[in-house]
C-alpha cells in the first residue's frame, strides 16, 4: 500500500497568508539590517534605551502561549474537549500579557518624547513592533473564536482543522518575534 505524505495542519489559504506575512516581515527585516549597517552608532545607542527585560519576557510569554496552543490540538486530538478550550484560554492569557507588556513599552517611549519620527532606528522599532503587535491582536481573536467553538463543542478529534488553521498562524506571529527580539533588542 503506497503512503501518501501527510497534509499540512490547517487550511491552505492560512498557510498561503502566513507565507505573505513572512516574506512582508522578512523584507522589513532586511531592510532594518542594511540600514543599520550604515548607522551601526546611533542603532546601538538607541537600542540601549529598550528594556530587554520587558523584551525576553515577551518572548517567554508567546513561546508560552504556543506552547498551550500545541497542547490545545493535542487535547483536542484526544477528544478532551473542555480541556483544549483550557489550553486555548491559557494561550489567549499569555497573549494578552504580551500585548499589556508591549502598549507599556509604546507609553514609556512615548511619555520619553520618542516615536516614529526620532531616528531612523526607532522608525524600524515602531513599524515593525506595531506591525506584529496588530498580528498579535489578530491572533488571539482567532484563538478566541476556536477556543469559544470548542468550548461550545463544534470541534472535536475529527474535527481539528480550524484550530490547526488557528494554530498555524498563531506559530508564525511567534516566530516572526522569535527573529525581531533578538534582532531589535540584542544584537549588536
Amino acid at each position: 500500500m503506497k503512503k501518501y505524505p501527510k497534509p499540512i495542519p490547517g487550511d491552505l489559504a492560512m498557510w498561503i497568508i502566513i507565507f505573505a506575512e513572512l516574506l512582508v516581515f522578512g523584507i522589513f527585516f532586511i531592510a532594518y539590517a542594511v540600514v543599520r549597517i550604515n548607522n551601526v552608532d546611533m542603532f546601538n545607542d538607541s537600542q540601549l534605551t529598550l528594556n530587554r527585560e520587558t523584551g525576553a519576557i515577551n518572548t517567554i510569554l508567546l513561546i508560552t502561549a504556543s506552547y498551550f496552543v500545541v497542547m490545545a490540538i493535542h487535547a483536542l486530538k484526544n477528544n478532551t474537549t473542555k480541556k483544549s478550550s483550557r489550553y486555548l484560554y491559557a494561550a489567549i492569557a499569555s497573549g494578552s500579557l504580551f500585548i499589556l507588556i508591549k502598549t507599556l513599552e509604546f507609553h514609556d517611549k512615548m511619555s520619553a518624547g520618542i516615536d516614529i519620527g526620532t531616528n531612523t532606528f526607532y522608525m524600524f522599532y515602531f513599524l515593525l513592533t506595531l506591525f506584529h503587535y496588530f498580528h498579535v491582536i489578530l491572533g488571539l481573536m482567532i484563538l478566541f473564536v476556536v477556543a469559544l467553538k470548542t468550548q461550545k463543542g463544534h470541534y472535536n478529534a475529527n474535527q481539528t482543522h480550524a484550530m490547526e488553521t488557528a494554530g498555524s498562524y498563531w506559530h508564525m506571529v511567534d516566530l516572526v518575534w522569535i527573529i525581531m527580539f533578538p534582532l531589535i533588542y540584542v544584537i549588536r
